[in-house]
């Protein structure tokens, strides 16, 4: 059980301060007790910036998390120092892997892990966990491992491919959250939610044995949500009782603004620099 926690936004696609770079990405600076974890890593270009005007010395990490291999969550790895020696990296083995994404160019785009990060992975290979089931962090502190699709409704939400020639798609199996114990309930942290929010949600109710969150925070890819699948991820937030609720970076801001007018009182504005004491 944690009995101080604090969240921090290292970066994010949107910020509230001049002095911090907002860049498309997302990284997390957690302070449980006597752990600090680094939660995704952007892509890197703000994440040195940020952390500096925001007092944080990444290089001081007891751990770094990947949600999963995207770009925009792992370029940051650059970042970290070589000597590092203590630190410890957890990820989903399937982070490693090339993918795609068609936009509106005839031509794919790479969006996979750059190759400077991947050298860093393979540098810290003797301290990296492989996170493919519920993997413990540090005392009441744990990563999801790939979660299971149980939700029809939730798809990953844009056409992400494994191969140049987006024949082949790329179910993003990485894709994994971080959830910590407190005595007010889990609080859940997504990188992108590519498994979706609820099936995120479900999921780690179940490893918590816990109907109540205290909070959710981060991407929950709700940028091309219907309707339909915006209320029952609302209803879903609500039946978990979830007391604070701050979407940002991948969630689309028609999602925001639908969550905001749903969840009165809980909705919380999530951007670069933000900071949340949650226990």
């Amino acid at each position: 059980m944690i009995a101080n926690l604090s969240v921090l936004v290292l970066a994010d696609d949107r910020s509230s301060r001049n002095d911090l770079v907002a860049q498309h990405g997302l990284a997390l600076w957690i302070e449980a007790d006597d752990q600090r974890i680094l939660f995704d890593t952007g892509q890197g270009n703000a994440l040195i910036h940020n952390a500096g005007s925001l007092g944080v010395d990444i290089h001081r990490a007891d751990a770094v998390v990947l949600s999963h291999g995207h770009y925009d969550h792992s370029g940051g790895l650059v970042c970290l120092a070589p000597d590092t020696d203590t630190m410890r990296l957890f990820l989903h083995p399937d982070a490693l892997n090339a993918r795609y994404v068609r936009r509106n160019s005839p031509l794919p785009t790479f969006i996979g892990m750059p190759d400077p990060a991947g050298a860093v992975v393979h540098r810290l290979s003797d301290r990296t966990t492989c996170t493919r089931t519920p993997t413990r962090i540090a005392d009441g502190i744990w990563v999801t491992g790939a979660i299971p699709r149980c939700a029809p409704f939730e798809t990953t939400g844009d056409a992400f491919f494994c191969d140049p020639d987006c024949r082949v798609i790329d179910p993003i199996h990485d894709d994994q959250a971080v959830w910590i114990r407190t005595s007010r309930g889990p609080v859940v942290l997504l990188g992108c939610a590519h498994a979706g929010v609820v099936n995120t949600l479900d999921y780690i109710g179940r490893l918590a044995g816990s109907s109540a969150f205290l909070a959710v925070i981060g991407g929950m890819h709700l940028l091309h949500a219907d309707r339909t699948r915006l209320e029952i991820t609302a209803d879903a937030l609500q039946r978990y009782r979830v007391e604070l609720v701050a979407p940002c970076h991948c969630t689309g801001d028609n999602a925001m603004s639908f969550l905001r007018q749903k969840l009165p009182g809980r909705y919380v504005v999530c951007v670069t620099g933000s900071r949340f004491s949650l226990a």
